[in-house]
């Protein structure tokens, strides 16, 4: 076993006692010095919501571990939405790493995060919290197009930062006063940028979609699998393995 490889399995038995690194940044210091020890990558998510953890799946991605992070995700005066999106997703994704950062099991893990922010030009269109606001945000878009960013951002193991913005424009048909009422009825609404979701009732609402569709879903999954790829983490060893898994 060689010095280094040592020195990492040495950290990992240590107790929690406080020390003045991190052990994710004495595990990136051991990796620098000897870089040809093999790990075995590892990905947190920095979100709770069960779509992206759906769309994860869908490129045969499991995260390590959720740490959601609680952040105001007011935006500042005058912050353009664009940036906003940006900014609250590396928030998110170093409010996770500081979470894990003397967790032993995924203290050297990989970060993603993502925010994604309902835009009407200048104007964000936040998470309507009650019905009144879910109904002004559905009127607001009815027969408008809007834009739909997603901010990512990946912290690798060494704590590299890469961020992206994804720019979807899409279209909604002008909508009825019986279509809204039936739409905020079904409570699909709740939780929801712009007040709706389009991989459910709301996807009815959309007349045209320039983009990524996963994006506006929550998570656009060519970037993050571009990310990923980007920064070493096995994503198409997974595809290859999944042949192997199915039934004959």
């Amino acid at each position: 076993m060689t010095s280094a490889k040592a020195a990492l399995l040495n950290v990992l038995r240590r107790s929690e006692a406080p020390r003045r690194q991190t052990l994710r940044e004495e595990m990136a210091r051991l990796r620098a010095a000897e870089p040809d020890v093999t790990v075995q990558p590892k990905l947190v998510l920095a979100s709770g919501s069960p779509r992206r953890l759906m769309l994860l799946s869908q490129i045969g991605v499991t995260p390590d571990a959720v740490r959601p992070s609680s952040i105001d995700e007011t935006p500042r005066r005058g912050e353009m939405p664009r940036a906003l999106a940006g900014r609250l997703a590396r928030q998110k994704a170093e409010a996770a790493r500081d979470q894990i950062a003397n967790d032993r099991d995924i203290a050297d893990a990989h970060v993603i995060a993502a925010d994604t922010v309902v835009a009407l030009g200048r104007r964000v269109l936040m998470k309507p919290q009650y019905i009144e606001e879910a109904v002004a945000s559905l009127q607001l878009l009815s027969g408008r197009a809007h834009r739909v960013l997603t901010g990512l951002c990946l912290i690798t193991p060494d704590d590299k930062v890469r961020t992206k913005i994804i720019d979807t424009r899409v279209r909604f048909k002008h909508l009825s006063r019986s279509e809204i009422e039936a739409y905020i009825a079904s409570r699909e609404w709740r939780g929801k940028a712009g007040g709706y979701a389009i991989q459910g009732f709301g996807g009815a609402f959309v007349q045209r979609l320039v983009g990524s569709y996963t994006n506006v879903v929550g998570l656009p999954l060519t970037e993050v699998a571009t990310l990923l790829v980007a920064e070493g983490f096995p994503l198409h060893f997974a595809w290859a393995r999944a042949a192997d898994l199915e039934p004959e």
